[in-house]
């Protein structure tokens, strides 16, 4: 269904300096049409003409009388939960508790503080216009039954039901789409800002850990943390399907079966751990790492349902969905993995919520509230499902659904483990990353290795040097660089020296098609990954070996 313009487009109430042009022009070149409001009775006008959604300023908000907004927001039609974007000056709710009434006034409301990236602004922005455009896919729907129900009483009974189905999904999409794009934008950062600690951490352990006992527990202390950390961004992506996945086909027999000890481990000795699969199950189309991140979360939460004890069954079955079965998976084959506990069970309320973002029962500190989330996420993203059902005394069955896969499954070689690669020739590398402290945590530690590193704050600055004649036997660059990628870096290298081999090292969380021939290093890293990622761009025979 086609809207009006003005249905599509942002409306913006910052009072204040040129804050009100900075944003307008931030949305017209993302190709968002802006409207600038001078007070909230324009602003409440632009609301009543059509508009995807509203960023207003704290202060815009501060001293107004909000009765007239409050009422539009009020007589919003059914289908129709109007975003708005609230730029504060002291955080969200937990730093800034004045905000709170600026939730209940606003409802759909995304709280982002000043100073922020403008990548941020945009990502908000983008999800609040799809989520609007939702809506109107809603509404055009509703409509539609509408008029089915002035024609047969039972049809007008099958159509409500339809329509409270699309209502649901509409409200689960929103809230995906939106904290996608957060987390997404986010990560990035995050990763970034994890690299250098850890690079740090790495090399101090390799220097000092021998020669301090108490400064090596400290540092692997920080270390651990780091890859708890790294953990963590990658639940927030799993929820919200933003991770890359390296799906293939798996015998899920010989994967349960093998991280049977781990989860045994986990859960401790008063839980009885049962595995039960079927017999010739396929293979299923998964990423296996993270299936097993998976598995184990919900293994944990078992565990914690049962203080006193009991049982958790892992059990693996075919099932076949067929076109007449209810659309909550596609028809065709999967594999159902299912986690089982006789635990204390959860009530309707707590049950509604299980998979909320942040949503947990635990103690604070116990847990992040990701876990049932990333699974939730998982699942979807690899083409399948997750159901989760409860009895409170009687336990919780969850249900992950995997499509199953045509080829033959990858086995894996319990005897295969990586190694520490052995000394190797000295290279002359040049290291291209506009975060500096990113770039000079990993120069440490690629002259650590024995390497020469050559540095470059910007893909011009690298190309100036290539012209000039800098000798490089390979080239280390970040794929997200302001004013030329990674990625339009090595093709311009390729015409310059067509045999100078390119490693990119990237914490963006995204595809990239661009850049899809090259290799790739996920940030944070460690010394030991740098140097197999490097191993395997100049000598893959032997780094084929070594693996």
């Amino acid at each position: 269904m086609t809207h009006h313009r003005s249905s599509e487009r942002a409306l913006v109430l910052a009072p204040r300096g040129r804050d009100a042009l900075v944003a307008s022009g931030m949305f017209t070149e993302a190709g968002v049409a802006t409207l600038i409001c001078g007070d909230l009775v324009a602003l409440v006008d632009g609301l009543a003409d059509g508009a995807a959604f509203a960023v207003v300023t704290e202060e815009a908000l501060r001293t107004a009388d909000l009765r007239p907004l409050a009422g539009w927001i009020g007589s919003q039609p059914e289908w129709s939960d109007f975003p708005f974007v609230l730029l504060t000056e002291r955080g969200g709710l937990e730093r800034n508790p004045a905000a709170a009434r600026f939730l209940e006034t606003l409802g759909n409301v995304t709280f982002i503080e000043r100073p922020f990236h403008p990548t941020t602004l945009i990502s908000v922005a983008r999800a609040a216009l799809r989520g609007r455009q939702r809506q109107y896919e809603a509404r055009a729907r509703m409509e539609a039954l509408r008029e089915l129900s002035s024609s047969l009483e039972d049809r007008v009974e099958a159509a409500t039901d339809e329509r409270q189905a699309a209502l649901a999904q509409l409200h689960e999409a929103q809230k995906l789409e939106t904290i996608g794009q957060l987390t997404g934008g986010v990560a990035h950062d995050f990763n970034n800002l994890l690299t250098p600690i850890t690079a740090a951490l790495d090399l101090m352990q390799r220097r000092y850990a021998d020669e301090d006992p108490r400064a090596a527990r400290l540092i692997g202390n920080a270390l651990q943390s780091a890859g708890r950390a790294k953990t963590l961004v990658q639940r927030l992506l799993g929820f919200a399907r933003r991770q890359v996945l390296q799906t293939r086909a798996v015998d899920l027999t010989s994967l349960i079966e093998g991280m049977r000890d781990l989860v045994a481990s986990s859960v401790g000795p008063m839980i009885d751990l049962r595995v039960r699969c079927q017999a010739d199950l396929p293979p299923a189309l998964v990423d296996p790492n993270q299936l097993e991140l998976a598995v184990l979360n919900l293994c944990v939460n078992s565990r914690d349902a049962m203080p006193d004890g009991g049982r958790v069954t892992i059990a693996a079955e075919t099932v076949t969905v067929g076109a007449s079965e209810p659309a909550q998976f596609a028809p065709g084959i999967y594999v159902r993995l299912s986690v089982t506990d006789t635990g204390c069970g959860m009530d309707s309320l707590t049950l509604a919520r299980a998979v909320e973002p942040f949503y947990s029962t635990k103690e604070q500190g116990k847990g992040t509230g990701l876990g049932l989330s990333m699974v939730h996420g998982l699942a979807a993203q690899m083409g399948g499902g997750f159901r989760l059902s409860s009895i409170p005394g009687e336990g919780t069955h969850a249900e992950l659904w995997l499509p199953a896969a045509g080829d033959a499954a990858d086995r894996p070689d319990p005897a295969a483990a990586p190694a520490v690669p052995g000394e190797r020739r000295p290279m002359t590398l040049l290291l291209v990353d506009d975060e500096e402290l990113v770039r000079s945590g990993t120069a440490e530690m690629l002259r650590d290795l024995g390497h020469t590193v050559f540095e470059a704050a910007s893909g011009g600055e690298a190309l100036i040097r290539l012209a000039d004649g800098l000798p490089i036997d390979a080239l280390v660059t970040d794929y997200k660089m302001p004013g030329m990628s990674g990625a339009e870096l090595a093709k311009r290298l390729r015409s310059l020296r067509p045999d100078t081999p390119v490693l990119l090292i990237t914490g963006y969380t995204g595809s990239a098609v661009e850049a899809a021939d090259l290799p790739r290093l996920d940030k944070p890293f460690r010394q030991i990954d740098l140097a197999m990622a490097l191993m395997q761009l100049v000598e893959p025979a032997n780094a084929a070996g070594a693996l």
